[in-house]
């Protein structure tokens, strides 16, 4: 099982998304989401979450919150373990990402952007200010969403 991080930074009622429109054979083709990637051997869930901000955005992470565990089963690709952030705070300047479109997006918007089923269920959780770590199980066919299973601690 492959492991990931993913992170929605906040800055002024907004998240920084990133469209992926720029990589070949991308899974998230056309999609948003937040920044990440995967976890290089060795590497912590924190250390890969502050070197993909940093590759991708140019941005420093000064203050970020571990928010849940997201396992994902496709039959398209090997099941992945994604540990899912959120950021606050942070330094630099934005620079331009080799794999999408980095945009700053007032939160109220976020839901109504093209994304995977399973983002919509935590990014909803995330927008509601839910203050637990939970964690949830997404099981797809294709790009379809069967199952799900959450969990709230």
């Amino acid at each position: 099982m492959k492991i990931t991080t993913l992170c929605y930074i906040e800055h002024d009622k907004q998240y920084l998304m990133l469209h992926r429109i720029k990589k070949e054979n991308d899974i998230n083709e056309g999609k948003w989401i937040g920044v990440g990637g995967h976890a290089e051997n060795g590497e912590s869930p924190e250390e890969c979450l502050l070197r993909e901000v940093k590759e991708e955005t140019g941005l420093t992470l000064t203050s970020y919150r571990f928010r849940a565990l997201i396992t994902f089963i496709s039959d398209k690709q090997e099941p992945e373990l994604m540990c899912l952030f959120t950021a606050d705070e942070f330094t630099g300047k934005l620079i331009t990402c080799n794999e999408g479109d980095l945009k700053w997006v007032d939160k109220t918007i976020v839901p109504t952007l093209p994304t995977w089923e399973g983002d919509a269920i935590f990014l909803k959780l995330l927008l509601e200010n839910e203050e637990n770590f939970f964690t949830l199980k997404l099981v797809y066919e294709g790009e379809s969403l069967v199952d799900q299973k959450l969990e709230i601690y």
